[in-house]
């Protein structure tokens, strides 16, 4: 039975939520949910409602709840130094460890780190150090940014503008200007559906190659990209994709900036997404997957290219202006510390890659056959479906119908948490990458009743 005290009103009357109908939910009209507690891929709410997790949170839990390592370091952390800044060269022991750590997992040509608390402060250090970068190498009008429609990159001023999704610009006078957005890399939603993967691939570049002339490779200074689109739908790059964009950057000196806060440590069977694809980008962006959100921190890694010029920048300028109080937080580098000790000793970076085959092939097997299933795709622990109205025309619904949200609704009853991505009727999961086959079983079969009980 579901609770209505004091805590439930406290929450409409007080608490401004993320990503929320502000309206229904002040006034009663749209069920809340107060999390008290989990244990691996499972939370519960404070009436007792146990639910498997099939988002990992934000796609950030990756070791899955209740470890009590992480816990007890960060509790030590606390009790020896809660804080310290990171300013002008000051430092801790678990900041420096975790600088290690990281750059141990990056791709070879990668040389510092510089933490901060999310996804979206990283990207906006890493527009200002691309731009400062180019300032530094007497190339002032070599500023512009080149994202993709349906990339999610955060929500602030500039991260909001490069994420390519139409509800993060409304009415927020975003996109700004130094922002262009160009193709989504879906092949399901190919503007032809005769084209091959290849033809598909080669449109992509002609694309980015006619925004390149069109605005001057001069002014352009930075491409930015998620190894496989996480909020925009999880659709994987087509065969090609990733070699093919990045010989057109290499050919007019543009930045590649592989946003990995998704992708990063393990979530696609491997340490990064850079590695799994092929990709060599010139600053990785981290966060969710560093401390498995047990604390907040994100990162910035600067490849071996650039950090030499950020070091001639500094040896004229004198100390780089950039810098947040809580960059690189003790308690949230002992956090991370832990997690990636934990990551290692589980294996989960291997499970990810085995229990995520294994759960996109059972829900290919379940419902690719479906009238109303589009296409299921994914790759390690990421899986989608995505419905539509006729298949054979591949027309779509119309989005009043909210088939998505219903799917959600529907697979939330069977006790399984997917999520309706944005911009289309499409269902999600990332589970924790400790996700057991059985446990895979279970989100297949809630997803199977789901479209059963919204068809």
């Amino acid at each position: 039975m579901l609770r209505n005290d004091q805590l439930d009103q406290w929450d409409r009357e007080n608490f401004f939520h993320p990503s929320t109908h502000m309206g229904q939910h002040e006034r009663g009209e749209a069920a809340n949910r107060i999390i008290t507690g989990g244990s691996g891929v499972f939370i519960e709410d404070r009436n007792g409602t146990k639910l498997l997790d099939g988002f990992a949170g934000l796609y950030c839990v990756n070791v899955g709840y209740g470890r009590q390592e992480i816990a007890e370091a960060i509790a030590a952390q606390a009790k020896e130094l809660a804080y310290y800044h990171a300013y002008v060269g000051h430092g801790t022991e678990a900041s420096i460890t975790l600088a290690k750590m990281v750059m141990e997992r990056m791709p070879e040509h990668m040389s510092k780190v510089y933490f901060g608390l999310g996804g979206s402060d990283a990207n906006e250090t890493n527009i200002k150090l691309v731009w400062y970068y180019n300032n530094i190498l007497g190339r002032p009008e070599k500023k512009k940014i080149i994202s993709r429609w349906r990339g999610y990159h955060g929500s602030g001023l500039m991260t909001g503008s490069l994420t390519g999704l139409t509800p993060f610009h409304n009415k927020f006078d975003l996109p700004l200007s130094q922002v262009l957005h160009t193709e989504t890399p879906s092949y399901f939603r190919r503007p032809d559906l005769d084209m091959s993967e290849a033809d598909f691939v080669q449109h992509c570049v002609d694309k980015l190659e006619e925004m390149i002339a069109a605005e001057g490779a001069d002014t352009i200074a930075a491409f930015i990209g998620e190894p496989i689109l996480g909020t925009g739908g999880i659709i994987p790059a087509p065969e090609g994709y990733w070699a093919a964009i990045q010989k057109v950057l290499e050919k007019h000196d543009i930045l590649l900036i592989a946003d990995e806060v998704v992708t990063g440590f393990g979530r696609l069977g491997s340490m990064t997404g850079s590695k799994h694809y092929g990709i060599k980008p010139d600053i990785i962006t981290l966060a969710k997957g560093l401390t498995s959100a047990y604390a907040p921190l994100s990162g910035s890694v600067i490849s071996d290219r650039m950090w030499d010029v950020l070091v001639k920048g500094s040896d004229e300028m004198g100390p780089i202006g950039h810098g947040w109080t809580y960059s690189a937080h003790p308690i949230g580098a002992a956090a991370g510390v832990a997690n990636l000790k934990l990551v290692d000793e589980m294996g989960l970076v291997e499970n990810a890659g085995k229990v995520g085959r294994y759960l996109n092939d059972k829900m290919k097997d379940a419902l690719s056959a479906h009238q109303k299933v589009g296409d299921v795709r994914g790759e390690g622990m990421l899986c989608a479906v995505e419905f539509v109205d006729d298949k054979t025309s591949r027309t779509f619904f119309d989005a009043g119908r909210k088939i998505g949200p219903a799917m959600a609704a529907a697979v939330l009853k069977n006790g399984v948490i997917g999520r309706a991505m944005p911009q289309g009727d499409i269902l999600g999961f990332a589970p924790p990458l400790c996700l057991t086959e059985a446990e895979a079983d279970q989100i297949v079969d809630a997803t199977k009743k789901a479209v059963k009980e919204v068809f």
